[in-house]
């Protein structure tokens, strides 16, 4: 059973860091990608990045390219978002998920493409 742990969210303000933490178990490391998602209050879930477990490739949505990057351990099947430079309309509830990787150099993006969901670690970004 693929299973999914999203952590290290908390309060910060505009231009602080936070380090968002996926535990993933249940899975080959090497057949999945892991996305990050974000959903704000009222508006729609979005991704934020995406990296494929098997081949590194990652995906930056343009709003958080040069502030957030996404790494693996796979040593301890962990998935990081480190958050820098945080603005307020970073806020929200973020979501780490995960797909069996179909495609080779792509790392999934949209809402659709994931099939396992981790519960939400919310974000706090005062101005």
């Amino acid at each position: 059973e693929v299973q999914l742990q999203a952590s290290g969210g908390g309060a910060v303000q505009a231009g602080g860091s936070l380090r968002l933490s996926c535990a993933a178990s249940g899975f080959t490391w090497d057949d999945f990608a892991i996305g990050w998602f974000r959903q704000a209050p009222g508006k729609e879930r979005e991704g934020v990045a995406s990296i494929s477990c098997s081949d590194g490739s990652i995906y930056y949505a343009d709003s958080v390219k040069g502030r957030f990057t996404i790494s693996t351990d796979s040593a301890l099947r962990m998935v990081f978002l480190q958050m820098d430079s945080l603005k307020p309309e970073d806020a929200g509830v973020y979501y780490c998920a995960a797909v069996y990787q179909a495609v080779i150099g792509y790392a999934p993006r949209h809402l659709n493409e994931y099939d396992y969901w981790g519960q939400g670690t919310l974000v706090t970004v005062s101005s």
